[in-house]
């Protein structure tokens, strides 16, 4: 299983917020605008590939329809990397030690 980035967490809980405070998703101009994106081209690819992703969903293809994944827009931005660390503490190479333990001295720091 993959997190979202801290960019598409930011995506998401801009749309996930803007949900909750006008009952309907925001328009592509809209996020567009309120995360400094420069076209609706941009923000139409981030979302389609949360879409991809199964992070958000699309109801039908008319506006304002997009939902957040239940579940998605809770996880703390630094989730993927404890995903990280949890897939590389199996690995027995050096490389992905050294990986596990700069991984784990940056959840440290983003935690505090």
């Amino acid at each position: 299983m993959t997190y979202p980035t801290k960019k598409q967490r930011e995506l998401l809980n801009f749309i996930d917020g803007f949900i909750k405070g006008n009952g309907y998703s925001p328009s592509f101009r809209e996020i567009m605008r309120a995360l400094d994106y420069k076209s609706v081209s941009t923000v139409a690819m981030h979302v389609n590939g949360l879409i991809a992703r199964g992070w958000l969903v699309k109801k039908d293809n008319s506006a304002r329809t997009l939902e957040v994944v239940q579940g998605v827009a809770e996880q703390p931005w630094w989730s993927h990397l404890e995903y990280e660390v949890k897939k590389r503490e199996g690995m027995s190479d050096e490389t992905a030690q050294k990986e596990c333990d700069i991984l784990r001295q940056a959840l440290a720091i983003v935690k505090r």
